[in-house]
């Protein structure tokens, strides 16, 4: 789904809400993930301008689990150490955003070029 606005991140959260009810995750885990679409969405918007959140569940040997891809091609992040830092902000934020989400999901992945653009990819399993 496309992320342009404050609008779009509130839709968002109510997808991967919906999307982690169906896959049987209980409600404060789907909460968890709720809340960690709106940081990677709010991100998008803050930083970028516009990009793209994806939902799909996933399945392995032995769990269901959900992923949330969020991509955009804005200015990237040239230190992501940094920014994964508790209190890190270049926005004048609480620098809660990614490493919030990294504590929020059980797998967590990101990749970021300047000038290019961000990925995070998130998982979470249903336990």
């Amino acid at each position: 789904m496309a992320i342009n606005s404050d609008q779009d991140i509130v839709l968002a959260r109510q997808k991967g809400r919906a999307m982690a009810a169906e896959l049987g995750f209980l409600s404060g885990d789907a909460t968890l993930i709720a809340t960690a679409i709106s940081e990677l969405a709010r991100n998008i918007v803050t930083y970028a301008g516009k990009g793209h959140i994806t939902l799909k569940g996933i399945q392995n040997s032995s769990h269901v689990g959900i992923l949330v891809v969020a991509s955009d091609h804005g200015p990237g992040i040239p230190d992501i150490p940094q920014a994964l830092r508790d209190g890190f902000s270049t926005s004048g934020s609480l620098g809660l955003g990614l490493p919030g989400v990294r504590r929020l999901m059980d797998e967590f992945e990101i990749t970021s070029q300047p000038s290019r653009g961000t990925t995070v990819a998130v998982k979470k399993w249903k336990q």
